[in-house]
């Protein structure tokens, strides 16, 4: 098959994007072999961005559902897999064939804090495919360096009925974590598959030392 230049340089500017913007993306849990409907929280503007490329990490086919005016707005995100919110047959059809179907439960991006109002459509859409239903706590969070950090936390497959309080105890478990974690350091458990790795703050880099030197005693 022909590459397809225009989807290789929409891949390109949202990697671009990652490492720019970001200090590095951090996961913990297992995340899904084969087709699955993944159903996160949605309170920042990377979340989308941050699984799209743990897919691309893990060689996994991704969907992700937007609302139709944002995909109206950046049309060539279906280039890479972004699908509108009323295309149901093709989400289907994806994760039936092995991709992940990423669809925000609450609608909408939200505020910080526990989810909103879950919307039933993830659970019906892992019905009617016939995969599990995976809760996905993400934060996007501002630590201990210049840029956030995005760590996730994968729960175990659920039924559509018990989402709301799986994807609840997910995020209250990352929110623990991230409250009792040294914000110098990544989160203990998670494993980095985004960034460069953190500096040690004991061990200033090569710029920070020249600096200190020069201003010494001054």
């Amino acid at each position: 098959m022909t590459p397809d230049p225009v989807e290789a340089l929409v891949q390109a500017s949202i990697r671009r994007s990652l490492r720019r913007g970001l200090g590095g993306v951090w996961v913990r849990g297992g995340w899904p072999t084969g087709g699955a409907v993944l159903a996160p929280n949605h309170h920042s503007w990377w979340d989308g961005y941050v699984l799209r490329e743990l897919a691309w990490q893990t060689g996994t086919e991704a969907r992700v559902l937007m609302a139709p005016r944002q995909l109206a707005h950046y049309p060539f995100l279906r280039r890479v897999g972004a699908l509108g919110a009323g295309e149901l047959r093709a989400a289907v059809r994806a994760a039936r064939a092995g991709a992940w179907v990423v669809v925000f439960p609450e609608g909408a991006l939200q505020p910080a804090g526990p989810p909103r109002e879950l919307r039933p459509g993830a659970g019906w859409l892992a019905r009617q495919a016939g995969v599990p239903l995976v809760p996905v706590a993400l934060r996007v969070n501002l630590r201990g360096r210049p840029r956030p950090e995005a760590y996730l936390r994968f729960g175990a497959p659920t039924p559509a009925g018990a989402l709301a309080g799986a994807l609840a105890r997910e995020l209250a478990a990352l929110d623990a974590d991230l409250a009792w974690g040294d914000p110098e350091r990544p989160l203990a458990g998670y494993l980095q598959v985004c960034g460069a790795p953190l500096p040690d703050p004991a061990r200033p880099g090569l710029a920070s030392r020249l600096l200190a030197r020069l201003t010494e005693g001054r």
